[in-house]
């Protein structure tokens, strides 16, 4: 090996960032040649299945379980009582407040049951199938109890959901701007708006959703070895991890949880669930591996569910629109116990309610409420789409009380771009941003002022079909977060991440992250980043990540976090390393290391042409025949990465709702989205996130709703009930990107993955709602089915209340009664 060699003359390779490129895990994924949790098969295996509470609230008072102990190759039949503490309790790692109520949450209680679809009993079994036949043969004997149902009832302690807590009133949260000093006093500014401005009051219903992830949740748990292995279909294997050695006893160094592929989770795989501990228990107690692979109507009915609150919002302003108070009074639904995280879901909602506006004053108060419903906690966007919605809805009704453009509304109250960095009513600094830039881009996409035009002409003409115009000027807070303020918020964990990269002797590059995918391309993204860093082609750089044995540290995937945070990690760790291999690079090139200099993976000194590229390090190091004294031979390195700040992606999304006045109907004319996600390392990617995005904010304006029957039983339990759109019930969106990059981290990078979700359901209502506000409506709740559209237009203040005989109209049976036309149905 000689100590020096000319530069290569090859041309370097490409850039990677900002390049199209096919996800490399698409090939193992599309064709099924991975590895699910289900999937797998151990020796020795055995199936469990799950006895489920049909009641909403009730004394467990016997089960009988001989039956299914004698059926054909059960192995055995366990309830609650036949563990005890072993079982482990669900964990809350966020404590809203010192006095909060959180009940026990045993994955599998002895005593009662607190919400229709909880676990009295599990039975293990050969196969599958003989599990779930021998759980038919289970007899439950239930003393049925009062439940609380509806959230406003149960803020008021009428019925209690666990009688031994006293009260439904789980957490008290507030923020106030005149409190903490970012703002002034909101009392004082709406009552001076009642006086000489204007003050809007509304309330919005944001309904319960269900996550749907494409693969149900599964877990299989093997205790034979020396550690206890545990696969699960999740979103946080190094969180579960964690979790199981917190409350089960076992050693976290015993311990190993891998994720597999994951078909998707949308937070709803953001849990440590009771389906896990009761595996992890089941297993250890007939030291066998178990697998347990949920139905998708026990995913319906018991996986966690989303959003769920009730928004009292009052708004003072000036008479020319210059918003001068806002303040949010919520009441959120835990549902039956306080979830991992879901007690501070409407917290991040909080900072996030003020959105791109200089509000001058804002207060914001949560009041977190227990019920005997399955428990809620993050889903895609987790509080900041609920904020969006308060926000949005209300800078419209802002618009039409004043009586101009909705957008010239947002326009007097926004942001402008030369006032970045801005600090925020809400104490959050905002980097980098440029409303206007996205908004008169979405504008000529839109073709707006044609569009505000054809709908005047079509109000003019009292067309029966109308046209609406829905916008959406948002922003987000991502890349969650930096440790310190989740410890002001009393989160029970960090927000930094973790990365290492290996130089290996062939000059391939192994990635660690503890970044866990479940659908993103972390490892298409992820590999173009460091290919970039590095100088290497994009094929030779390989992503690991999801198993706590081969990827020890990380705090894994939501909030938009894994490039923001996970990518920056990757980063540092690629710094780390090329500068690990310049003192072996200049020994190599017998030259002092200041003036060995790095591009495009190669070593080169200073003003002439001997180089040495990082593959040639790398096989020098593996080799460590000739390398500088007092250095190890390893250039291998590893950061973690604590984010100084969230970042803060906006954009301006546009819909075009046509709505027939006369059956409700509504259908989408146009959507046009305008994001600025900072720098964009994949936009094939991206626009994949900003598409499965837009269509489930879409989803919950038009279609999703988890419904409970008065005796507490989801009737919206199948996918014949819960309405999800499919490619089929939704249009060709137009999308495009403004860039303002991050100042804060060194890609530039703000996070996209929740975007489309966020800003699309408010663009969508307010569309609805423009369509046919002149016939007096001002509110429709969600899902604007064609009933409600109807409803709304027929009750509303300028026809006096319904149209004498008017009759809901008819829908063919394949329309299901809800928003359905020509390119846009369901």
């Amino acid at each position: 090996m000689t100590a020096t060699t000319e530069a290569p003359a090859a041309t370097a390779p490409a850039p990677e960032i900002g390049r199209d490129r096919r996800r490399k895990e698409d090939q193992r994924l599309i064709t099924g040649r991975t590895r699910w949790t289900d999937n797998i098969t151990l020796p020795g295996m055995v199936h469990m299945a799950m006895v489920r509470s049909p009641f909403a609230h009730a004394e467990i008072a016997r089960i009988e379980t001989s039956a299914a102990a004698s059926a054909p190759n059960v192995i055995g039949v366990f309830t609650g009582a036949d563990f005890g503490d072993e079982l482990g309790v669900c964990i809350n790692a966020w404590p809203l407040t010192p006095e909060q109520v959180t009940p026990n949450h045993s994955p599998m209680p002895a005593d009662r049951v607190s919400f229709a679809g909880e676990i009295v009993a599990v039975v293990v079994a050969r196969t599958a199938a003989e599990a779930r036949d021998a759980a038919e043969l289970v007899d439950v004997e239930y003393v049925e109890l009062p439940a609380a149902l509806d959230l406003k009832e149960a803020a008021e302690d009428t019925v209690l959901a666990h009688p031994d807590a006293g009260t439904n009133k789980s957490a008290l949260w507030v923020f106030d701007s005149a409190e903490s000093g970012t703002g002034g006093n909101v009392e004082e500014a709406i009552e001076k708006a009642r006086t000489d401005g204007i003050v809007i009051e509304r309330e919005y219903r944001q309904q319960r959703l269900i996550p749907a992830f494409m693969e149900p949740r599964s877990v299989v748990v093997d205790p034979t070895g020396e550690q206890l292995t545990m696969w699960s279909a999740t979103q946080i294997p190094h969180i579960l991890r964690f979790a199981l050695a917190a409350t089960t006893g076992v050693p976290e160094s015993k311990i190993r949880v891998i994720a597999p592929d994951v078909g998707g989770g949308f937070g709803g795989k953001l849990q440590a669930t009771p389906e896990e501990w009761i595996t992890w228990a089941v297993a250890r107690r007939v030291n066998k591996p178990v697998k347990y692979t949920e139905t998708r109507s026990e995913s319906l009915l018991s996986a966690h569910h989303g959003r769920d609150q009730w928004q009292k919002l009052t708004l003072g302003a000036t008479q020319d629109g210059t918003v001068t108070g806002f303040k949010v009074d919520l009441l959120a639904d835990l549902g039956a116990y306080v979830a991992i995280v879901g007690g501070g879901v409407p917290v991040l909602g909080a900072f996030m309610f003020n959105a791109i506006y200089k509000f001058p004053a804002y207060r914001f108060s949560c009041q977190t409420v227990l019920t005997n419903k399955a428990w809620t906690d993050a889903y895609r966007g987790a509080g900041r789409p609920e904020a969006t919605y308060a926000v949005e809805r209300m800078m419209d009704e802002l618009a039409a009380e004043v009586g101009v453009d909705p957008l010239e509304i947002r326009e007097k109250n926004w942001i402008k771009h030369e006032e970045f960095p801005f600090t925020t009513v809400a104490g959050l600094t905002y980097d980098s941003g440029n409303y206007e830039a996205a908004t008169a881009k979405a504008k000529e996409m839109f073709g707006y002022d044609a569009l505000r035009a054809e709908q005047k002409k079509r109000r003019d003409a009292g067309d029966p079909v109308q046209l609406g115009i829905g916008i959406s000027t948002f922003t987000e807070m991502c890349g969650l977060a930096p440790s310190r303020v989740l410890g002001s918020l009393d989160y029970g964990a960090g927000g930094w991440e973790h990365a290492s990269v290996r130089m290996l002797a062939t000059g391939k590059v192994e990635v660690v992250t503890g970044a866990s995918p479940h659908g993103q391309g972390h490892e298409t993204a992820f590999s173009q980043i460091v290919a970039d860093r590095l100088g290497v082609p994009f094929e030779d750089v390989e992503i690991l990540h999801g198993d706590t044995q081969v990827s020890h540290k990380g705090l894994d995937t939501y909030g938009s976090r894994s490039l923001t945070v996970g990518g920056e990690a990757l980063v540092r760790a690629a710094d780390k390393v090329i500068e690990r291999a310049k003192p072996i690079a200049a020994h190599l090139l017998e030259a002092n290391v200041d003036d060995v200099e790095f591009s495009a993976g190669t070593f080169s000194v200073k003003g002439t042409d001997q180089g040495k590229t990082i593959q040639d390090v790398a096989l020098a190091t593996f080799a460590a025949h000739d390398y500088p004294e007092g250095i190890e031979p390893n250039i291998d390195a590893e950061s973690t990465y604590d984010p100084v700040n969230f970042s803060f992606p906006h954009g301006t999304h546009l819909c075009a709702m046509e709505v027939d006045t006369e059956t409700g109907r509504t259908t989408m004319r146009k959507y046009v989205a305008c994001d600025d996600v900072g720098t964009i390392i994949n936009p094939l990617i991206v626009s994949g996130q900003v598409h499965g995005g837009l269509v489930q904010g879409i989803a919950q304006a038009l279609w999703e709703e988890a419904v409970y029957d008065d005796s507490g039983t989801l009737v919206s339990g199948s996918f014949v009930d819960y309405l999800l759109p499919t490619a089929a019930d939704t249009i060709s969106f137009d999308i495009d990107h403004t860039t303002s990059p991050s100042t804060t981290n060194s890609l530039g990078t703000k996070g996209v993955g929740e975007a489309g979700t966020i800003a699309s359901t408010p663009a969508v209502v307010n569309a609805i709602v423009d369509a046919v506000r002149h016939l007096g409506v001002s509110d429709i709740t969600m899902p604007c089915t064609p009933e409600r559209v109807w409803k709304a237009i027929n009750t509303s203040s300028s026809t006096g209340g319904p149209t004498e005989g008017a009759a809901m109209p008819h829908f063919d049976a394949d329309e299901s009664g809800t928003s359905s036309t020509e390119g846009a149905g369901a």
